[in-house]
């Protein structure tokens, strides 16, 4: 079992992005990935950051790539561990899980 902690950033927005009309709001994304993730890695500590990416917090990292979400016209949220982008729009759990699993984490 792994003792890492993987922070997983959602930078996401209050407004759907326009391509994602009938997807979930950011913030409920989050909570469903939130969810699921300690679903599927129960034993694993998981740091789970919302980003807004109209207000980010004091943080250049964040705020940085909050501004490369705008400016790309990336389709939010975008979900990111480590660096790496791992969803978009409407990210898919295979894909997340199969990042974390990279890090040591295991299913139960």
């Amino acid at each position: 079992m792994t003792t890492t902690t993987v922070e997983i950033i959602l930078y996401g927005a209050e407004q759907l992005c326009p391509s994602c009309v009938n997807l979930p709001s950011s913030k409920e994304t989050f909570e469903w990935l939130e969810a699921a993730i300690s679903r599927k890695f129960p034993e694993h500590p998981v740091k789970m950051t919302y980003v807004d990416i109209f207000q980010p917090p004091n943080d250049s990292e964040k705020e940085n790539f909050a501004k490369r979400v705008i400016e790309e016209d990336l389709f939010y949220p975008v979900v990111v561990i480590k660096d790496k982008i791992v969803g978009e729009g409407n990210p898919r759990l295979k894909t997340i899980f199969s990042e974390l699993e990279k890090y040591g984490y295991k299913s139960i």
